[in-house]
Protein backbone atom coordinates (compact mmCIF):
# COMPACT_ATOMS: atom_id res chain seq x y z
CA UNK A 1 0.00 0.00 0.00
CA UNK A 2 2.82 3.14 0.68
CA UNK A 3 4.35 1.64 -2.47
CA UNK A 4 1.11 2.82 -4.38
CA UNK A 5 0.61 5.70 -2.32
CA UNK A 6 4.12 6.72 -3.34
CA UNK A 7 3.67 6.04 -7.05
CA UNK A 8 0.15 7.90 -7.28
CA UNK A 9 2.19 10.90 -5.17
CA UNK A 10 5.02 10.83 -7.76
CA UNK A 11 1.98 10.62 -10.53
CA UNK A 12 0.25 14.05 -8.94
CA UNK A 13 3.39 15.51 -9.01
CA UNK A 14 3.98 14.76 -12.94
CA UNK A 15 0.61 15.90 -13.57
CA UNK A 16 1.32 19.03 -11.99
CA UNK A 17 4.18 19.99 -13.01
CA UNK A 18 2.72 19.24 -16.72
CA UNK A 19 0.15 21.82 -15.98
CA UNK A 20 1.85 24.85 -15.48
CA UNK A 21 5.36 26.15 -14.14
CA UNK A 22 6.82 24.05 -11.20
CA UNK A 23 6.42 27.06 -8.71
CA UNK A 24 6.22 27.96 -4.90
CA UNK A 25 2.64 26.30 -2.66
CA UNK A 26 0.21 29.25 -2.39
CA UNK A 27 -1.98 27.61 0.27
CA UNK A 28 -2.85 24.37 3.27
CA UNK A 29 -5.64 23.26 4.30
CA UNK A 30 -7.12 20.78 6.35
CA UNK A 31 -11.14 19.44 6.16
CA UNK A 32 -12.67 17.01 8.33
CA UNK A 33 -15.97 16.09 7.74
CA UNK A 34 -18.59 13.33 8.12
CA UNK A 35 -21.20 10.79 6.88
CA UNK A 36 -24.01 8.47 8.49
CA UNK A 37 -21.21 6.28 10.18
CA UNK A 38 -17.75 7.37 8.57
CA UNK A 39 -15.66 10.20 9.54
CA UNK A 40 -13.05 12.15 7.06
CA UNK A 41 -9.99 13.97 7.05
CA UNK A 42 -7.89 15.28 4.83
CA UNK A 43 -4.64 17.99 4.19
CA UNK A 44 -4.13 19.70 0.87
CA UNK A 45 -1.57 21.75 -0.96
CA UNK A 46 -3.05 24.47 -3.16
CA UNK A 47 -1.82 26.04 -6.27
CA UNK A 48 -4.09 29.14 -7.84
CA UNK A 49 -4.39 29.30 -11.62
CA UNK A 50 -2.78 32.57 -13.46
CA UNK A 51 -6.05 32.67 -15.85
CA UNK A 52 -9.31 34.49 -14.62
CA UNK A 53 -12.45 35.29 -15.87
CA UNK A 54 -14.74 37.67 -15.46
CA UNK A 55 -12.97 40.36 -14.62
CA UNK A 56 -13.60 44.20 -14.21
CA UNK A 57 -16.91 43.41 -12.34
CA UNK A 58 -17.78 42.59 -8.29
CA UNK A 59 -16.96 38.98 -9.08
CA UNK A 60 -14.66 37.00 -10.73
CA UNK A 61 -13.83 33.79 -11.76
CA UNK A 62 -10.65 31.79 -11.01
CA UNK A 63 -9.67 28.25 -9.95
CA UNK A 64 -6.62 26.04 -8.43
CA UNK A 65 -4.93 23.03 -8.20
CA UNK A 66 -5.50 21.27 -4.66
CA UNK A 67 -3.69 18.10 -4.24
CA UNK A 68 -4.95 16.32 -0.80
CA UNK A 69 -4.04 13.27 1.27
CA UNK A 70 -5.86 11.60 4.29
CA UNK A 71 -8.14 8.96 5.61
CA UNK A 72 -11.75 7.80 6.31
CA UNK A 73 -12.69 6.21 9.30
CA UNK A 74 -15.34 3.62 10.33
CA UNK A 75 -14.91 2.43 13.79
CA UNK A 76 -11.56 -0.07 13.45
CA UNK A 77 -11.22 0.50 9.73
CA UNK A 78 -9.19 3.42 7.43
CA UNK A 79 -9.27 3.90 4.00
CA UNK A 80 -6.59 6.70 2.89
CA UNK A 81 -7.39 8.33 -0.04
CA UNK A 82 -4.80 10.67 -2.34
CA UNK A 83 -6.71 13.30 -4.86
CA UNK A 84 -5.84 15.84 -7.47
CA UNK A 85 -8.87 18.29 -8.12
CA UNK A 86 -9.07 20.72 -10.11
CA UNK A 87 -11.05 23.70 -8.38
CA UNK A 88 -12.89 26.45 -9.76
CA UNK A 89 -14.23 29.68 -7.46
CA UNK A 90 -16.91 32.59 -8.21
CA UNK A 91 -15.76 34.96 -5.29
CA UNK A 92 -16.47 38.81 -5.07
CA UNK A 93 -14.09 41.23 -5.29
CA UNK A 94 -14.57 43.64 -2.56
CA UNK A 95 -12.93 42.67 0.73
CA UNK A 96 -14.44 39.70 2.69
CA UNK A 97 -16.89 38.45 0.16
CA UNK A 98 -18.26 34.87 0.15
CA UNK A 99 -17.24 32.72 -2.52
CA UNK A 100 -18.78 29.87 -4.53
CA UNK A 101 -16.81 26.34 -5.99
CA UNK A 102 -17.20 23.86 -7.73
CA UNK A 103 -14.57 20.83 -8.84
CA UNK A 104 -14.23 17.00 -10.09
CA UNK A 105 -11.41 15.46 -9.82
CA UNK A 106 -9.48 12.47 -9.18
CA UNK A 107 -8.67 10.38 -5.80
CA UNK A 108 -7.34 6.89 -5.35
CA UNK A 109 -8.09 4.77 -2.28
CA UNK A 110 -6.25 2.30 -0.21
CA UNK A 111 -9.06 -0.32 0.57
CA UNK A 112 -12.11 -1.18 -1.11
CA UNK A 113 -14.61 -2.53 1.85
CA UNK A 114 -15.28 0.63 4.34
CA UNK A 115 -17.61 -1.38 6.19
CA UNK A 116 -19.80 -4.28 6.20
CA UNK A 117 -22.00 -3.19 3.71
CA UNK A 118 -20.51 -0.80 1.32
CA UNK A 119 -17.60 -2.51 -0.95
CA UNK A 120 -15.90 -0.24 -3.81
CA UNK A 121 -14.87 -1.73 -7.06
CA UNK A 122 -12.02 0.20 -8.39
CA UNK A 123 -9.25 2.07 -6.16
CA UNK A 124 -9.95 5.26 -8.44
CA UNK A 125 -12.55 7.69 -7.66
CA UNK A 126 -14.11 10.73 -8.51
CA UNK A 127 -14.64 13.21 -6.66
CA UNK A 128 -16.86 16.42 -7.06
CA UNK A 129 -17.57 18.75 -4.49
CA UNK A 130 -19.51 21.88 -4.38
CA UNK A 131 -19.21 24.88 -1.67
CA UNK A 132 -19.50 27.83 0.00
CA UNK A 133 -16.74 29.68 1.82
CA UNK A 134 -15.26 33.13 3.43
CA UNK A 135 -11.81 34.87 3.06
CA UNK A 136 -10.94 37.13 6.01
CA UNK A 137 -8.36 38.63 8.08
CA UNK A 138 -5.07 40.33 7.53
CA UNK A 139 -5.00 40.45 3.60
CA UNK A 140 -7.47 37.54 3.36
CA UNK A 141 -5.15 34.98 4.25
CA UNK A 142 -7.47 32.49 6.08
CA UNK A 143 -10.41 31.04 4.48
CA UNK A 144 -13.72 29.00 6.11
CA UNK A 145 -15.85 26.23 4.07
CA UNK A 146 -18.64 24.56 3.86
CA UNK A 147 -18.54 21.30 1.04
CA UNK A 148 -20.73 19.01 -0.49
CA UNK A 149 -18.79 16.14 -1.51
CA UNK A 150 -19.39 12.87 -3.66
CA UNK A 151 -16.77 10.02 -4.33
CA UNK A 152 -17.59 7.27 -6.42
CA UNK A 153 -16.26 5.69 -9.36
CA UNK A 154 -18.40 7.01 -12.06
CA UNK A 155 -20.07 3.73 -13.14
CA UNK A 156 -16.65 2.38 -14.12
CA UNK A 157 -17.26 -1.07 -12.46
CA UNK A 158 -20.35 -2.19 -10.11
CA UNK A 159 -20.26 -2.29 -7.30
CA UNK A 160 -20.31 1.54 -7.03
CA UNK A 161 -22.30 2.52 -3.85
CA UNK A 162 -20.45 6.15 -3.75
CA UNK A 163 -19.99 7.83 -0.57
CA UNK A 164 -21.29 11.22 0.34
CA UNK A 165 -19.29 14.01 3.11
CA UNK A 166 -20.04 17.39 4.58
CA UNK A 167 -17.10 18.62 4.92
CA UNK A 168 -15.66 22.23 6.82
CA UNK A 169 -12.52 23.26 5.31
CA UNK A 170 -10.08 25.89 6.59
CA UNK A 171 -7.22 27.35 4.28
CA UNK A 172 -4.51 29.62 5.01
CA UNK A 173 -3.25 31.55 1.62
CA UNK A 174 0.64 31.88 1.74
CA UNK A 175 0.47 34.61 -0.66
Amino acid sequence: MVAMIRKTLAAAALVLMAVQPARAVDGVSAEFGYNDDVRMWRAGLQWKWERRWLRGGSWELGGYWDLSAGGWRNGEQTIYDLGLTPVFRLEGTAPGSPYFEAAIGFHVISDLQIDYDRSFSTRFQFGDHVGVGLRFGPRERYDVSLRLQHLSNGGIRKPNPGIDFLQLRLQYHLK
